[in-house]
């Protein structure tokens, strides 16, 4: 039998914490405990590069409380024996920048992996060089960012089989909480405005709006189209207007020239977000080095109270997001009427539904997969939110495991999904329906 292939994590965004070289002493300006928002803002005139110069940062290293674990089990259930253990290499990336730009740096490391392991001892004397792939895991925007490698390079994927742990590939109502207001439910932010003004000038936040059918409605007519500036409640652009006043280094604009450029500015990244997640509803598995459905497992977090729509409010000529509906943020699966309105807290189930798998392959989980032993894990899911916890989730460690190795590794089972008509038919042969 052949060494399983090694394995990259890409964690969700913010998960990776940022560095910035431009000090002899390299700092720190990003991370789970500290958030220097100044330092992370990025440039109204090229969005690639900070708006606070001179610097330069990059990415630095994935968040240990979320993603060790999962790290350590899948080198631990991967590895056939201790002399033999089987790679798996975090992957941290500046979750600011587009999507398209973040997937070339997942190709230049899978890449670099694939030469690595060449060069491991066990790996060459098993013939690894013959196949050179890896497998992929991708938590919450991570999941994304494999599905547009695989679109793009298609039967010239390194890549032998994948799974995804809530990934909003249809988007997440939490993207324009933060937008609209900074706060959203993927964890703590000290300070709102400071988040807000961040998150507006992050273009990668834009490629997880919600875009499926009924994620946004309206009072009095007019788009529902997030990837249509005029959408967005007026304060967005406004903001950004402010911005580009104030980091601009273009002198000398009058009111109607900076408004000209900030409207340019947020046009381009809605419309570069628009482009990424078509061509992410776009991907055909079977044309891709997967060779079809069953090479992804795609993981989703049901049961929790999560925000399923958006109501845009229209009165004497001003909208506005509504985000103060109750009924708005709800929780039906399992027993309420209508059962898709649930999620993982962040990602609402239609949301994390993706175009190029069939509702029939989802496996889904809930907080009560948890085994009793997992306290630390059920203390950080009822803290953080059960999207956040996923990584950590014995299960689903075990699952992904399974889904790597072809093989059963220890007790499995899952949901199916809430809107399934037929068969279920998950990647993972043998599967226990919960």
């Amino acid at each position: 039998m052949s060494l399983p292939n090694p394995v990259i994590v890409l964690p969700g965004i913010t998960a990776s914490d940022l560095r910035d070289e431009y000090p002899t002493e390299t700092e720190r300006v990003w991370s789970l405990l500290s958030k220097q928002y100044e330092r992370v803002y990025l440039h109204p005139d090229n969005v690639r590069y900070e708006a606070r110069q001179p610097a330069v940062v990059r990415p630095d290293r994935v968040w240990s409380i979320v993603y060790t674990e999962l790290v350590e089990e899948l080198r631990h259930e991967l590895t056939q024996s201790a002399d033999r253990p089987t790679p798996v290499y975090p992957f941290a990336y500046d979750w600011r920048q587009p999507l398209h730009l973040t997937e070339l740096h997942l190709e230049r490391f899978i890449d670099e992996v694939i030469e690595r392991t060449k060069l491991t001892p066990h790996y060459y004397q098993d013939g690894y060089s013959d196949r050179a792939q890896v497998n992929l895991v991708g938590h919450s925007m991570g999941g994304l960012i494999i599905a547009g490698y695989l679109q793009r390079k298609g039967l010239n994927a390194r890549v032998g089989r994948v799974a995804s742990l809530g990934t909003p590939f249809r988007g997440s109502h939490e993207a324009i909480v933060r937008v609209a207001t900074g706060l959203d439910r993927l964890g703590i932010e000290p300070s709102p405005s400071r988040e807000r003004e961040a998150a507006r000038i992050t273009p990668a936040l834009y490629h997880l709006v919600p875009h499926y059918e009924g994620a946004v409605e309206t009072t009095a007519g007019g788009s529902t189209d997030l990837f249509q500036s005029s959408t967005w409640q007026a304060s967005v652009p406004l903001s950004v207007a402010e911005y580009v006043r104030l980091y601009s280094v273009i002198p000398a604009r009058n009111p109607e020239q900076i408004k000209s450029a900030a409207d340019k500015l947020f046009a381009s990244m809605l419309d570069d977000a628009r482009t990424y997640c078509q061509r992410v509803d776009s991907l055909d598995l079977a044309a891709t080095s997967l060779g079809g459905r069953d090479g992804w497992l795609c993981i989703v977090g049901l049961g929790e109270k999560t925000r399923v729509r958006t109501r845009i409010v229209k009165e004497g000529g001003s909208q506005w997001f509504d985000l103060d509906r109750a009924s708005d943020v709800t929780n039906q699966w399992p027993k309420g009427k209508n059962k898709t309105e649930t999620g993982d807290g962040t990602v609402p189930y239609l949301g994390a539904k993706p175009a190029f798998l069939d509702t029939a392959n989802l496996v889904c989980v809930s907080k009560g997969d948890y085994a009793w032993t997992e306290i630390g894990d059920r203390a950080l899911a009822q803290f953080g939110g059960l999207h956040g916890a996923l990584p950590v989730m014995n299960l689903n460690h075990r699952l992904v495991s399974s889904h790597f190795l072809g093989g059963k590794v220890g007790d499995l089972w899952g949901h199916s999904p809430p809107d399934l008509v037929g068969d279920w038919a998950p990647p993972l042969k043998g599967l226990k329906q919960k």
